[in-house]
């Protein structure tokens, strides 16, 4: 009876010393609680049962429990996902030979145990391969892989490697920019090709539980886990980063972490289906900052039987300039400022839009300081489906419609609704509108503008002179040397040729008093110049040339 007497006043010392350091531990239990104590069974009156001591005091702040079953449900669910995605998902080591005066730095340098791969002697006759790594995923037993454009893009020589470790030479049968997918081949028949099951992206909604795989770094089968953050973005891809245009529609935005190296994998749900296919990331530094992006799964499953069987997919378009209708814009017209809606600028010749019938703008108009033409068609619905923006109806034409499909647009005209039927052709492969590309090479000195070559179209529409020579800045790195020293990047979407650009921006005219005309001028000069350079870059602003004074800084490393 004492040995008994002496337990229970152990434990409510105990329980008295814990309650006093304020100690709070939460209740863990995967059974029902024990029953409640009474005061007699505390007060050691029964000999029946030792009460045990609670380490949680009795209080409004007392933490709730764990439920240890639904961590444990949610821990097997994420080690099923990746046990059964895991061997589908391949790591693709490249390398392609690029300038000594202007590398293209789209894939990390220099990454270590690179089979088959060798960098020739810079003194050979042969230019220096750059060597990069990336992610894809087994599309069939036939051995097509699916992975980034930008992952192969150039490539001349391509090592893919399984989970199992097998490495097979492959070969690149289908690319396209415009969706950043790619299509490479290996031989069959040697390593045991697991395909994996795409799922519907129109059914993700944003909060959905989403787990990336593919090999960050280079660090091969990487697992990473987050949410739906967004839904329906619209962006163009370079080199895995984003940039001031866009392209590819119904991007989907996620939080998992996805890193260079992730490119081309797959971001798949609870089922293991694949959602979307990680192509770029937000961040000033290329690396994760909790803002990642993929190509949807319905856009991946229109666009890879087509590289597959063609090597090329067809986009549709309707061969019209234009953008979102705006609030300024719309009383301009004498339209309601709450209409939206795409308003068509010009109408290319003998494209599906002339043959529909649909009217360009007429008028100019100053908005915010900027000339822009207003008065022409209203695009307000197609096929029944409301465009309220531009991405609206870029999003439609990707993923709604084939070439040679007939579509009903609801315009505005002149205050009146009406209809117009246009049968969609292919998107022209001549004259495309050229890629914004960055002005920085690693190891040098750094603006931080994303800028792309003008063409007579982005002249036309900015209401310049047609002998207008310069670069227009698409985008503006923010905190870089380009943003502190006033530089203005693009501010209205517009299409052009079937691509879309964001115009309205500087135009760079002059650097350091020398003319520019082309974006590789801008680089040579760049590449003279050191961090902590001061130099003058003359811009063309809403008409006007002014000089802008900026000091180059040295691009983080990446």
């Amino acid at each position: 009876m004492k040995k008994l007497s002496l337990m229970i006043s152990t434990v409510l010392i105990m329980t008295m010393l814990l309650s006093a350091c304020s100690f709070t531990m939460p209740q863990i239990s995967k059974t029902r609680p024990a029953p409640a104590t009474t005061d007699a069974e505390t007060s050691g009156a029964s000999t029946e049962s030792v009460p045990t001591a609670s380490l949680v005091p009795e209080s409004q702040d007392q933490a709730a429990p764990v439920n240890v079953d639904a961590l444990d449900a949610y821990q097997a669910t994420l080690t099923a996902v990746y046990e059964r995605v895991n061997p589908s998902v391949v790591s693709i080591e490249v390398a392609s030979r690029v300038s000594r005066e202007m590398p293209d730095l789209e894939l990390p340098y220099n990454f270590p145990d690179m089979p088959g791969f060798s960098i020739p002697d810079e003194e050979g006759s042969e230019l220096p391969l750059r060597q990069g790594v990336g992610s894809g995923f087994v599309w069939d037993r036939e051995g097509h892989i699916v992975t980034n454009n930008h992952v192969v893009d150039g490539a001349e020589m391509i090592n893919v490697t399984f989970s199992d470790g097998t490495s097979l030479q492959g070969k690149v049968i289908g690319t396209d920019k415009n969706s950043d997918l790619a299509v490479v081949k290996v031989d069959k028949g040697i390593v045991d090709l697991q395909p994996i099951e795409l799922a519907d992206s129109t059914k993700l909604k944003v909060g959905s539980l989403v787990m990336a795989i593919g090999n960050p770094f280079g660090l091969e089968g990487s697992f990473s886990v987050g949410v739906v953050s967004a839904l329906g973005r619209s962006l163009t891809v370079e080199g895995g980063l984003l940039t001031g245009s866009f392209s590819i529609p119904d991007i989907i935005q996620t939080d998992a972490p996805i890193n260079p190296g992730n490119s081309g994998g797959v971001l798949v749900n609870t089922k293991g289906q694949v959602v979307g296919v990680p192509t770029a990331i937000e961040s000033p530094v290329r690396a994760n900052a909790g803002v990642g992006f993929a190509v949807p799964s319905a856009l991946v499953q229109k666009v890879v039987p087509a590289l597959i069987q063609d090597g090329k997919y067809y986009y549709t378009y309707l061969g019209l300039s234009g953008g979102t209708l705006t609030s300024d814009m719309a009383r301009a017209m004498d339209l309601k400022e709450t209409q939206r809606g795409i308003l068509v600028n010009t109408i290319n010749p003998n494209t599906p839009a002339d043959k529909a019938g649909l009217k360009g703008s007429t008028k100019e108009t100053k908005v915010q300081g900027q000339t822009v033409k207003v008065g022409g068609d209203v695009i307000i619905r197609i096929d029944g489906k409301d465009l309220r923006k531009f991405e609206d109806l870029v999003s439609y034409l990707a993923s709604s419609t084939v070439v040679g499909q007939k579509v009903t647009l609801d315009i505005i005209r002149d205050g009146m609704e009406k209809q117009v039927e246009a049968i969609l052709e292919a998107r022209p492969e001549t004259e495309k509108t050229p890629e914004p590309q960055e002005e920085s090479i690693k190891g040098t000195a750094w603006m931080g503008v994303t800028l792309i070559e003008l063409n007579k179209d982005i002249i036309k529409e900015m209401d310049l002179d047609d002998n207008t020579k310069g670069v227009l800045v698409t985008s503006i790195e923010k905190d870089g040397p380009a943003d502190k020293a006033g530089v203005q990047g693009g501010d209205m979407p517009l299409e052009v040729n079937g691509s879309e650009v964001m115009i309205g921006g500087d135009v760079l005219t002059a650097y350091n008093g020398e003319p520019i005309e082309s974006i590789r001028d801008l680089r040579n000069r760049i590449l003279r110049a050191n961090p902590g350079d001061e130099v003058t870059l003359t811009v063309l602003r809403a008409g006007s040339e002014k000089e802008l004074k900026l000091t180059l800084e040295a691009r983080t490393a990446e």
